[in-house]
């Protein structure tokens, strides 16, 4: 499970051949004991919890690199490491 982005505390995830559970493209984000799945095409969260502020760094960060974050998802349901991607 490839860390592509880390920033405010946050770690952010996406783990490979990982398209059976939610079968829609999503991360995952870590916050402290948080943790969360969260959609890439609409910030919305899939399963787990975080805390409000977070939640919304993530949410903007997903909006600023949406395209980078789907061609990650490509690479990491074919089984292959996702690209790092700056942090917010």
């Amino acid at each position: 499970m490839p860390i592509i982005s880390m920033f405010y505390g946050i770690i952010i995830r996406m783990y490979l051949i990982d398209n059976r559970q939610h079968n829609l493209p999503h991360i995952h984000a870590k916050y402290a004991e948080f943790e969360a799945s969260i959609a890439l095409l609409d910030g919305e969260i899939l399963g787990g919890e975080l805390p409000r502020k977070q939640l919304r760094l993530v949410q903007a960060w997903i909006e600023l690199h949406r395209d980078e974050l789907m061609a990650d998802w490509d690479l990491a349901i074919s089984g292959e490491n996702p690209y790092k991607i700056s942090p917010l």
